[in-house]
């Protein structure tokens, strides 16, 4: 804004003092009315802030797009979120395990998360990581976040959602990435199968404890979402009572 505001002032104290009413070498033009280089010069001036902040706000959008693939060398762990009342399921789809309220993660590796509800809207936030995302029924959303430390994040839901909106939290583990096979190998021997039955009885209203599953349904994320979307195409049919 100091290219408009330095100009300005100083430009004011410019005609100020060459037009005061001691200095007789001012022209004096009482029917004077339009100059095309002064209305230039007006405008021009405005316009270019325009053009420059709106080259800003589009570069700096598009960079912090929360969809834009991060860049390294690593290959990038994909990971399918899942908010439900009122609880966090994690799918690992490519190693088939699954985590509810607890999220374990390699250091250094991009995150590639793909977000979805499977009841109302909610917002998805590890502040220490990056901006949050809203998750919505019926929707896929896209977000990717990386952690250059080992450590414990917290992780929370900032969208209220009912009853149990507080207590829908979850803890980000961030372990070596020498690390990260021995605990897939531990889910992999423990609890259940997360498949449709395993999923129903997650999804009703309620908090529960930190758990993981093995085996998980890879396809069972894509059902979520298309279930959610045929229940909102149900309910936007004419006749329908709600």
């Amino acid at each position: 804004m100091l290219v408009v505001v330095v100009p300005v002032i100083l430009l004011t104290l410019a005609f100020a003092w060459r037009y005061r009413a001691s200095n007789t070498d001012a022209a004096y033009r009482p029917d004077w009315s339009y100059s095309g280089q002064i209305e230039l010069v007006v405008w021009s001036i405005p316009a270019m802030v325009v053009i420059l902040l709106s080259g800003v706000g589009w570069i700096g959008s598009h960079e912090l797009d929360p969809a834009r693939p991060l860049h390294s060398a690593v290959a990038p762990l994909r990971i399918e979120v899942v908010s439900l009342d009122w609880k966090w399921l994690f799918i690992y789809p490519d190693q088939r395990v699954a985590s509810v309220n607890e999220l374990t993660v390699p250091v250094g590796t991009p995150l590639e998360f793909t977000l979805t509800s499977g009841t109302v809207m909610n917002a998805f936030f590890i502040p220490q990581l990056g901006s949050q995302i809203y998750t919505m029924p019926g929707m896929a959303e896209h977000l990717n976040l990386l952690a250059d430390r080992a450590g414990e994040y917290v992780g929370f839901s900032s969208h209220f959602s009912g009853d149990g909106f507080a207590d829908m939290r979850f803890v980000v583990h961030v372990v070596p990435a020498a690390d990260f096979p021995a605990w897939l190998a531990r889910v992999r021997a423990a609890g259940e199968p997360l498949g449709p039955g395993a999923y129903a009885a997650l999804a009703g209203a309620g908090t529960v404890a930190p758990s993981s599953y093995r085996d998980a349904d890879p396809t069972l994320f894509g059902r979520i979402v298309g279930q959610a979307a045929r229940a909102a195409d149900a309910r936007a049919e004419p006749g329908h009572v709600r």
